[in-house]
């Protein structure tokens, strides 16, 4: 039942439209806030917050850099993660999604 709950959790985080376009950026590159800001028209304390429930659950991983904060996906022991962002259209068709 445990491995029922972490997936559960998990797969609830992507259930928002926003974390999983965020996830899908990830999936290419490393991201910092402020570009996450701009590209989703989110204020800042939005964007960290969604990020922040993505740490939480170790499905992302920050590296601060002077003033800046940038995120990278941390999913290779998460196949179930990983199975849902294969499924998942590449940076381009997000970005144009978005714009």
């Amino acid at each position: 039942m445990q491995q029922l709950d972490y997936v559960a959790d998990h797969l609830k985080l992507l259930g928002d439209k926003t974390r999983l376009a965020m996830l899908s950026l990830l999936k290419e590159r490393e991201w910092c806030v402020c570009e996450f800001v701009d590209i989703f028209d989110i204020s800042q304390p939005g964007i960290s917050q969604h990020l922040r429930k993505l740490k939480s659950k170790g499905i992302v991983k920050e590296e601060r850099r002077g003033q800046w904060v940038y995120y990278s996906l941390n999913v290779d022991d998460k196949p179930h993660i990983q199975a849902v962002l294969e499924c998942i259209q590449d940076s381009k068709h997000i970005l144009k999604m978005l714009f």
